[in-house]
Formats: C-alpha cells, sequence, structure tokens
C-alpha cells in the first residue's frame, strides 16, 4: 500500500465537547471553539509555562466565543491567565480574539511578519467600499451582476470578526525556537494557504501544532485574492508540502486547527499533493474548450458551490488555473467585456 492509499491514525480517544478543556499531553490543553459556519469549530491549543498558558490561535472575536473565553479563563486555567499569544496565520478564526486578549492581558503578540502586516491591513478595510481592483478581479472570473453585488455589499467585513491588533508585535521566522515552559518549539513556516503560516513543532514531545497547513480531512483553501492577482499559492502549497515532507517525523503527532489529532503526517501530506494533482489534471481535460473560473468549480469540488462559499470556491479555481498557465500549459484571453477564457495547449 503507497502513502496516498494508506490511512491516517486518531490516537485519542475522545475529543473536547466546544467551549471545554482537554489534557492531551505534559502541559498541553486543547480547547475547541465553535464557528457559525460549514465548518463548525476551530482547535486552540494552551502551553503551560511559568507565569501562565501560552496560546496558539484563539477563535472568532464574537459574542460567542467571548463568552466562552471568559468561563475559560475563571473555571479551566488553574486560576492561572494567559501569558502570551501565538498566531498561525491571520484569518479570523484563528486571529480573531488575538488583540481582545493581548489587551486584556497585557501580553505579548507573536506572527509571522506577512501574516500581521496583512492582517492589519485587512481589518482597516472594515466598512470601505469595494475597491476597484477588486470588482476587476472578480468580473475577470465570469462574475455574474448578482454575484458582483453580492461582492460588494460583502465587502470590508473581516474587521467585524477580528478584533484590532496590538500596534507591535514579536516576529515568528522558519527556523528559530521558543521555549515555552519547559520545552522548546520549533517554527517551521508553511506557505499557500497563507502568505507565512507559522507552525510549532516539539521535538521531544514528537508534537505539531499545524494551525491549517496540515488538515486530517479536508484541504486549506489555496486561493489567489484580489490584493495579488499574479500570485501561484499553488506552486507554494506543493513546495511546503515536500518541505514538511523532509522535515518532521513520519510519526509526529499533528495537532490540527479542525478535525482531531492524528499521525500518518506523510501520508497525508502525500495525500494532499494527490488530490491537487489530480484537479489538475480534470483541468487540462474541462480546459480543451474555453472555461471561465467559475465554469471549473466541478472539476475541483465534489460539493456544490453556493452564494456562501463561491469568493473562496473561485480563488481555489484560479489558483490552479493560473498554475498550469504559468507552467505554459493553458493560454489566458480576456474578451470584450474583461472575462478570462482559460484554453489548454493552445
Amino acid at each position: 500500500m503507497n502513502e496516498v492509499q494508506a490511512k491516517i491514525e486518531y490516537p485519542l480517544d475522545s475529543r473536547p465537547d466546544n467551549g471545554h478543556v482537554k489534557d492531551i499531553a505534559p502541559g498541553i490543553r486543547w480547547l475547541r471553539l465553535p464557528l457559525p459556519m460549514q465548518l463548525n469549530h476551530i482547535n486552540v491549543w494552551l502551553l503551560r509555562e511559568e507565569h501562565g498558558w501560552a496560546l496558539v490561535d484563539t477563535g472568532l472575536f464574537t459574542k460567542t466565543t467571548r463568552a466562552i473565553w471568559h468561563k475559560v479563563l475563571e473555571e479551566d486555567l488553574d486560576g492561572l491567565p494567559i501569558s502570551r499569544i501565538i498566531v498561525t496565520h491571520l484569518h479570523p478564526d484563528h486571529a480573531g480574539c488575538a488583540g481582545w486578549l493581548a489587551s486584556k492581558f497585557d501580553i505579548e503578540l507573536w506572527m509571522t511578519r506577512a501574516e500581521y502586516l496583512l492582517c492589519r491591513i485587512l481589518v482597516a478595510d472594515t466598512g470601505k467600499p469595494a475597491p476597484p481592483a477588486g470588482t476587476r478581479f472578480y468580473r475577470a472570473a465570469g462574475f455574474s451582476p448578482a454575484a458582483m453585488e453580492r461582492y460588494t455589499e460583502h465587502f470590508g467585513g473581516f474587521g467585524r470578526v477580528v478584533s484590532p491588533l496590538p500596534e507591535s508585535y514579536h516576529r515568528l521566522e522558519d527556523g528559530m525556537a521558543l521555549t515555552i515552559g519547559d520545552y522548546e518549539w520549533q517554527i517551521i513556516i508553511g506557505r499557500g494557504h497563507s502568505p507565512e503560516h507559522a507552525c510549532l513543532v516539539c521535538p521531544e514531545l514528537n508534537i505539531m501544532i499545524a494551525g491549517d497547513q496540515l488538515l486530517p480531512t479536508i484541504s486549506s483553501n489555496i486561493s489567489v485574492w484580489p490584493t495579488e492577482p499574479a500570485a501561484n499559492p499553488l506552486r507554494d502549497w506543493f513546495e511546503s508540502i515536500s518541505m514538511l515532507e523532509s522535515r518532521l517525523d513520519a510519526d509526529i503527532l499533528v495537532l490540527p486547527a479542525h478535525g482531531r489529532p492524528f499521525t500518518g503526517a506523510h501520508i497525508r501530506l502525500a495525500q494532499l499533493r494527490q488530490e491537487h494533482e489530480d484537479g489538475l489534471e480534470k483541468l487540462r481535460d474541462l480546459c480543451r474548450e474555453p472555461r471561465r473560473a467559475i465554469d471549473v468549480f466541478p472539476a475541483l469540488f465534489k460539493s456544490r458551490i453556493s452564494e456562501g462559499n463561491l469568493i473562496m470556491a473561485t480563488g481555489e479555481a484560479i489558483s490552479h488555473l493560473q498554475y498550469l498557465d504559468l507552467l505554459g500549459e493553458v493560454t489566458v484571453s480576456a474578451d470584450k467585456h474583461g472575462v478570462n477564457w482559460y484554453q489548454f495547449g493552445q
């Protein structure tokens, strides 16, 4: 059996309910927070250190999440405060409560530079009208007038679920070591899902806090966004898969942001690579006739794309088409309406 056909394993016998904490290793606690969407939870991790708990990721900045945090702080942390905050990447379910908690406890925030700066930019966009670059980008993808209207109506919503970050931070860099309590955690930077995603690996415990860089049952969204329309995140994702294969022990326990902790990191990485390679092969076949980005969803997604996930699906479709374009396998031409059409082998 090869790694693509093999199965990962889930060594823990149970998971905590939403809003509850579970001890999973010496000085490591697992807190599961609810999300008001199809992906209905995020796992955050508490690491014991001398004067409190270092927190990795924070949940959305919502009334529900804040109420859970008040309960956890009162009942589940042995009377100790949060001592610092580490955010794997900028997305709202990870960074949402970071600013609020940092202010509440007057503690340091640790992030990579690209994630910190982009998060602050997106929060600053809250309430602003959609920029011309955004409308041009989604028009080129083939959005209908109704879809364009929904995009402009919902633009700038990032800051509604992300509290403003502190005005200073500590930078996480690839290869650096953080001493947290009795253990040393190494920082590994992955790319593709976000610009500079931080993972934490403890060699002594053989544990990885993976954020969204390595998930057990779903593939993280790999998207091109209007802020960087010529990006090639799928190339970054493939390169990060290879990098993680070279740097992770095969039997490391992976603590993901979504789903259950698992072993079989190399198996899962091979599966993720194969999923995207299969999608590219389907695109090559589908694009023998000219296609817009919104036309290729069946090649990449098993489920129906709805209004709620259209933006993310479009970004992922463009990332795959752009990957093939930059390899010289497809050509892209814009029609008189500014819509891009992709065709294989021309």
